[in-house]
């Protein structure tokens, strides 16, 4: 959530000024970026030889469970779109209420996951680099200096603060910006202003590879993506109208995407390719190419 507290400001602030657009451009275009995310870890993260792809050495049941849960929110997205707009009540939609409802299960079963899985050393694959596999916090080159509670409490809740209001200049910037350079709401919230929201997950994700926490690297971005969807809701809730339906075609070509590009990781995940293409696992380079041809189709969707 921390990592997300910007596109969380500009849901909230486009939901206020009505730019319904831009909110949904950003949530989806966002989660079809940050699965990108994965790459620049797995190209920049660790290097030279003898170095493992990411999803060699972070595989485990409970990221993949991870993956499964942000396509079982996409795929709620995609039928959202849909149903009529008339379905209010309360200032809620059905698709939305489910689409937390599956997150909150989604974080039941990854808690009930880091306990225990019914397979082979607790659905960890037997040589991952991660120490403790079944935890996403694990850190194999701890350092040597140490941090209270306290302080680690009052440095995160200030960099939180920081991220939320950097949030909020960019959408008011962004929105600006767009009309200027005349892309449409989609467009832009889906590139430009998916990547600026992006930096923190690269930020925390390049730190976590560093220090040898893959796990939490690749969690961090299947947890944000399968929170990204829950803004719907307060998006929903602030509007007060039906989100979802007034979806064009270019948000549920992003949905789609974003599930495609999730998919091969957990593909990845699975079976945990050695092969390095370009500096980074072929299921990265996959992704990156697939990426590069979807935002191609976005653009002619848009200009269409």
């Amino acid at each position: 959530m921390a990592t997300n507290l910007p596109e969380i400001a500009i849901t909230v602030s486009a939901a206020l000024s009505g730019s319904l657009e831009v909110a949904a451009g950003n949530i989806l275009g966002g989660i079809a970026l940050q699965t990108v995310v994965l790459v620049v870890l797995d190209a920049l993260g660790k290097r030279g030889k003898g170095v493992h792809p990411l999803t060699y050495r972070a595989a485990s049941l409970g990221l993949l469970l991870e993956a499964l849960v942000v396509v079982a929110v996409l795929a709620v997205v995609i039928a959202g779109t849909q149903l009529p707009s008339s379905l209010t009540v309360a200032r809620l939609t059905p698709d939305v209420v489910l689409i937390a409802v599956i997150w909150l299960v989604g974080l039941f079963l990854v808690r009930r996951a880091g306990k225990g899985l019914p397979w082979h050393e607790a659905g960890a694959a037997p040589d991952t680099s991660t120490p403790r596999p079944r935890g996403h916090r694990t850190r194999s080159n701890p350092s040597p200096t140490t941090m209270s509670t306290k302080k680690a409490a009052v440095v995160f809740g200030l960099s939180a603060l920081a991220t939320l209001v950097a949030g909020v200049v960019l959408e008011r910037a962004g929105d600006a910006a767009a009309s200027q350079i005349g892309l449409s709401g989609v467009l832009f919230g889906a590139t430009v202003l998916a990547l600026a929201t992006s930096l923190p997950e690269i930020s925390t994700g390049l730190q976590a590879v560093k220090q040898g926490d893959d796990n939490l690297a690749m969690s961090d971005i299947f947890g944000g993506n399968a929170f990204l969807p829950v803004l719907f809701l307060v998006a929903t809730v602030i509007s007060g109208q039906a989100i979802l339906p007034q979806s064009n075609t270019s948000d549920v070509y992003l949905t789609a995407l974003a599930a495609l590009l999730t998919l091969v990781y957990a593909v990845g995940l699975l079976f945990r390719p050695r092969r390095r293409i370009a500096g980074m696992g072929v299921d990265s380079f996959v992704v990156l190419v697939l990426y590069a041809v979807g935002i191609g189709g976005l653009v002619a969707i848009t200009l269409g």
